[in-house]
């Protein structure tokens, strides 16, 4: 009976620690950043580019990444899984993007503050409803990973309910998402309504219960300054002066209707910036969705404040609201991520969402190379939501997050890809006529968490229906 318990207790011992720690490689074109190409010294110091690549992961992270010949001779013994012809990158981080409205993306015809009154609060309301809420998450974090998404930045509603089952599932699934409950306590429906107070003791209730759980972090989320009270924004600053380590997820600057509604709302604040840093919700950790129409000294304070923008291309132009200055706020030292926000933007993709990002950049006759492109959809993600430590690229340690991608979804991409002659043009294509069907299979920690042979979870929503 001893010798039985002691081969129990080494066995326990042996599967809780690394000793035996599962590696793997994987064999493909690889590609990922160092830093940003549209400021590096050579484009070249700016990424890594493998033709024939390997990716080695042991247990959940990145262990080594390079040239087959050069870690041919690290393959002994490890299990190696062959995409040859594909393409590996990091996975897409999304800066912005709302669950909720999952069900309502492509609601038809108004700009941002009548878009809300009529389709967006009217949803919204269903998430009362843990059950609806659960299976609303099921769906949007599926089609997250089916689009190569892998870490967001994700608003819920007012109703704590819906954080807890988008952490509950994004937790099982072992992602790395920040999320956080709307506060909202003015100018929108009494069903959407909650108090200073209640918003307060709600999110720090829900930052007790999941923040650094896992994978998982938390975002104080004031939807935005119109719909709370000066008084439930200075409990939003209280929370982040007690959990310095959360983060701050708003808008800013999306329309001009808003901003001057901001302005009557808040006659003693210089601009809407202004009133996010007078509550103290500017921060290294505070990333602002849009920010369209800002001034000189509200791109002054973003940038000393260390603040981070979410570029939000395809909801921007479905809504109106005008196009984002990419090079302004990159010039003045601010980080930029990518965001879908869906529902307001028109797809889950970030391959769709950088197609957009083109146009707005070239309607201002700059220009925005693929290079920038899936560099902000990686690791300028990570960098703009300060992730960038465990996730973005493949740096030694970095966590195992990543994209199987084909070259060509479809047959028309594959014979534009043929008369493609070097690595940007070929990313350009990607970027220009990709979307979801580009997306083989999908990685969160080394585990394979979608291919394109799993069932999607909407096929029951839908059967439930009829």
């Amino acid at each position: 009976m001893r010798h039985f318990l002691l081969v129990v207790a080494l066995f326990t011992f042996l599967t809780s620690t690394s000793v035996l720690a599962k590696t793997v490689a994987f064999k493909a074109s690889i590609l990922h950043f160092k830093s940003n190409p549209a400021l590096a010294s050579t484009l070249e110091d700016s990424y890594e580019y493998f033709q024939d690549g390997i990716l080695i992961i042991k247990d959940g992270k990145v262990h080594k990444v390079g040239s087959a010949s050069e870690l041919s001779t690290a393959l002994k013994n490890i299990d190696v899984v062959d995409y040859s012809g594909k393409l590996i990158i990091p996975g897409f981080i999304d800066t912005h993007i709302h669950y909720p409205q999952t069900e309502m993306i492509a609601a038809f015809g108004e700009q941002l503050l009548d878009w809300l009154k009529k389709y967006t609060f009217p949803t919204e309301k269903q998430f009362a409803d843990k059950a609806y809420a659960k299976k609303i998450s099921n769906v949007f974090l599926h089609q997250m990973l089916s689009n190569g998404t892998t870490s967001a930045l994700i608003f819920g509603t007012v109703h704590p309910q819906s954080v807890n089952v988008l952490f509950e599932q994004a937790y099982d699934k072992n992602m790395r998402i920040i999320a956080g409950k709307v506060m909202m306590d003015r100018n929108a429906p009494e069903y959407l309504q909650d108090t200073a107070l209640s918003s307060y003791n709600d999110s720090k209730r829900l930052i007790k219960d999941w923040h650094n759980k896992g994978r998982l972090h938390y975002a104080i989320t004031p939807r935005f300054a119109p719909t709370s009270t000066p008084e439930q924004l200075e409990q939003a600053g209280k929370l982040k002066k007690e959990f310095p380590d959360t983060w701050v997820h708003t808008h800013l600057s999306e329309n001009k209707g808003e901003i001057a509604w901001v302005k009557e709302l808040f006659p003693d604040r210089k601009s809407y910036t202004d009133v996010y840093d007078f509550y103290n919700l500017t921060s290294s950790r505070s990333i602002f969705a849009h920010s369209i129409h800002l001034d000189d000294e509200e791109i002054q304070t973003l940038a000393k404040t260390k603040s981070s923008i979410a570029f939000c291309p395809t909801s921007n132009l479905f809504l109106g609201s005008g196009l984002f200055k990419l090079k302004t706020a990159r010039e003045a030292g601010i980080r930029v991520g990518l965001g879908t926000d869906v529902g307001a933007g028109t797809s889950f993709s970030m391959l769709e969402t950088l197609n957009e990002a083109y146009k707005i950049i070239q309607l201002q006759n700059q220009k925005f190379s693929a290079f920038e492109g899936f560099y902000l959809a990686t690791l300028g993600g990570a960098e703009s939501l300060s992730l960038d430590d465990s996730i973005g690229n493949f740096l030694n340690n970095k966590e195992a997050d990543f994209i199987v991608m084909d070259w060509a979804g479809t047959p028309f991409q594959e014979y534009r890809m043929s008369k493609a002659s070097s690595l940007h043009e070929k990313l350009f294509v990607l970027m220009m006529l990709g979307d979801n069907r580009n997306i083989h299979a999908t990685y969160v920690m080394g585990e394979e968490v979608f291919n394109r042979n799993m069932k999607h979870p909407v096929m029951d929503l839908i059967n439930n229906q009829n």
